[in-house]
């Protein structure tokens, strides 16, 4: 919590003295629009994702077995967990640093470098760093193109809460079903699937990886257009 507040607090400080501006260019939650955004970005990729884990279990002949353990004060902790560790990341990767970048260089060359450090920032904290390069250059490309998304929603719809919305909810629905620290499986277990091998892992995993993100794109574009009536502009740039 304290780490949180610290990220604030240096997210004010660069928004005050570099772009004049104070928090609520970030959008965080300061009314019920991007309320409704949040809960719209959370309900949508964990409904989403429950799709592509059912469309998984098809494939590879997933069976689960229901956690017979199912513990809901630890479920409700991975939550909190999650939503911190989210609103953290946020805050670093699509947060005042995104917003100034945006006004600075423009917003693609901004949204790209916010996904390359997103992406990069995943092989430290997966501990991965050791692996093969396949291994890791997989990682950056599905995980920065996620960030790229992502700060895509923050540039479009001029705040933070959507695209922590979708990082809420993916994170904590994988919990629920897969092994993950420090929560995992905490209402599915995988029992046993279909593995595959060489080319045929790279090619699922890819298509795996990078369709949550593909649809979420797709989402947020005709969601900026039909709900939000926002002209496809970022933040104004500096000339």
């Amino acid at each position: 919590m304290l780490g949180l507040l610290v990220i604030i607090v240096i997210s004010w400080v660069l928004l005050r003295f570099i772009g004049k501006e104070n928090l609520k260019v970030l959008g965080i939650a300061t009314n019920q629009k991007q309320v409704l955004q949040f809960i719209i970005g959370c309900l949508f990729i964990m409904l989403t994702n429950v799709l592509i884990i059912y469309a998984e279990s098809i494939v590879l002949k997933v069976d689960w077995e229901l956690n017979n353990v199912i513990n809901y004060n630890t479920i409700l902790n991975s939550f909190i967990y999650h939503i911190r560790s989210a609103m953290t990341e946020d805050l670093i990767f699509r947060g005042a640093i995104l917003y100034l970048l945006i006004k600075k260089i423009g917003s693609q060359k901004a949204m790209i470098l916010s996904a390359l450090a997103f992406g990069i920032y995943h092989v430290f904290s997966y501990g991965i760093t050791g692996e093969r390069i396949i291994v890791m250059l997989y990682i950056v490309l599905i995980t920065g193109f996620t960030g790229y998304v992502w700060a895509y929603t923050f540039c479009k719809t001029k705040s933070i809460m959507m695209a922590l919305g979708f990082h809420l909810g993916y994170n904590f629905l994988m919990t629920l079903f897969y092994e993950s620290a420090p929560y995992g499986e905490l209402i599915f277990i995988e029992l046993s699937k279909i593995n595959l091998n060489d080319w045929n892992w790279l090619f699922y995993n890819l298509i795996k990886g990078l369709l949550p993100s593909i649809i979420t794109l797709v989402f947020v574009k005709q969601y900026v257009k039909r709900k939000l009536n926002i002209a496809e502009k970022p933040v104004k740039e500096i000339t």
